[in-house]
């Protein structure tokens, strides 16, 4: 049974992850933590965390992560194939129309149009994860006085070096890790 919910899961989010992988990140959430609660939300952000460190698609790796954390290699198999037939499917048929219909005005419009609500999955999927970092919590359980100033801090600098110095994101995410694995070290050796 579990599996099946698996499967049809990611069936779920490969049918209605418009724009990307980053626009999955909020269906996998959505479905893995709050619908069937396989997981906490912490949990599911560590995973996405190694998601985006791993090479390839972040929403095939969350789905790989995702399965192997709750069922093994068959939750692999299943969250896997799960994510990719529906986007398989729907590639396949659009590229035909789109080649076909590709100069009619209708279809640029449309297009158009659906890069708003993409832009609003991608915010969404970053604002879940920036809060849980900096207040682990999710919207509503915001508490002002529960600020993480050890993450902001890594946060503040990590983006203050990708804007200024344009440094590698891999070399960002590797000292971030390292640096905030060292102040927790020492704060809980004093």
């Amino acid at each position: 049974m579990l599996l099946i919910k698996l499967f049809i899961a990611f069936i779920q989010v490969g049918l209605f992850s418009v724009g990307g992988g980053y626009a999955a990140i909020p269906l996998i959430q959505e479905q893995i933590v709050n619908i069937y609660g396989l997981m906490t939300l912490g949990e599911f952000s560590d995973l996405i965390t190694v998601a985006e460190m791993t090479p390839g698609p972040i929403s095939i790796n969350s789905a790989t992560f995702v399965g192997m954390r709750i069922a093994g290699i068959p939750g692999v198999l299943l969250c896997t194939l799960g994510c990719i037939i529906p986007s398989f499917i729907i590639c396949l048929t659009l590229a035909h129309f789109y080649y076909k219909y590709r100069n009619v005005n209708g279809v640029q419009i449309v297009l158009g149009a659906m890069r708003p609500a993409v832009v609003a999955l991608i915010a969404s999927a970053g604002a879940s994860i920036l809060l849980l970092g900096i207040f682990q919590a999710e919207l509503g359980d915001i508490v002002l006085s529960n600020i993480r100033w050890v993450e902001v801090l890594i946060f503040a600098v990590s983006l203050y070096i990708l804007r200024k110095y344009k440094a590698n994101a891999i070399a960002i995410i590797l000292g971030s890790g390292l640096i905030g694995t060292l102040i927790y070290v020492l704060l809980g050796a004093v």
